[in-house]
């Protein structure tokens, strides 16, 4: 599997103002971390980071990082945590985080629908409930998309995680049958009961992470 390349510099300064000179010569500043190895600050060069996230190979995520004066070794790693200026849309902050070919990983993938549902055709509507799915496989595995085909769903016809097709060697790690996606009634005006408890509890889930949850974007927390 081809794995796009990126290359990074050591960064010795850290704050707000190492930060800003970082971004007005064109890079900004980023971390790479994992589970063996000790964090480190660098930088990357925004061209480059543009360049990547415009290429077509930049469909799992994976990148193989070169970091200035380590050799030729190359670092396999994933965009952990990105950072954008929300007004004026530049970058500010990227995580990286070293991965290990020969373990798995859990990451999330997007959904994507085929064909044209029976329901839809007579007046439904397909509303999509998860957009994402987490799954868990080996890096060289992991898939671009989660297809379901909906030609034959009717109206009020659901599709559950459990009946979502996967690629070989791919699974989805889940302990509810949730929803992924469904065919409702024009004329309803809310989700279907189940859909609203699933909601419901994955926002208690997502509140109880985000609590427990400390960032440890290096400049963030400078600046």
């Amino acid at each position: 599997m081809d794995i796009i390349k990126l290359n990074a510099q050591p960064r010795q300064e850290t704050g707000k103002g190492a930060a800003r000179s970082l971004r007005r010569a064109g890079r900004i500043p980023a971390v790479l971390y994992g589970a063996d190895i000790e964090s480190r600050p660098l930088s990357v060069s925004i061209q480059e980071l543009e360049r990547m996230f415009n290429n077509p190979q930049f469909t799992r995520g994976l990148i193989n990082l070169a970091v200035e004066n380590s050799g030729n070794r190359r670092q396999t790693v994933m965009i952990k945590e990105f950072q954008r200026d929300p007004v004026k849309d530049h970058y500010l902050h990227i995580d990286f985080y070293e991965i290990k070919m020969d373990q798995k990983i859990s990451v999330m993938v997007p959904v994507t629908t085929t064909g044209t549902s029976n329901g839809v055709e007579e007046g439904g509507i397909l509303q999509i409930i998860r957009r994402e799915l987490e799954v868990y496989c080996l890096p060289a595995n992991i898939p671009e998309q989660i297809e379901i085909d909906i030609t034959p769903l009717e109206m009020g016809d659901s599709v559950h995680v459990s009946e979502v097709p996967l690629p070989e060697n791919v699974e989805i790690p889940y302990e509810v049958d949730f929803t992924i996606l469904t065919v409702v009634s024009p004329k309803m005006e809310e989700p279907e009961e189940e859909v609203l408890e699933e909601e419901g509890l994955e926002e208690g889930a997502e509140g109880a992470a985000d609590e427990g949850e400390e960032t440890e974007s290096g400049d963030e927390a400078e600046e």
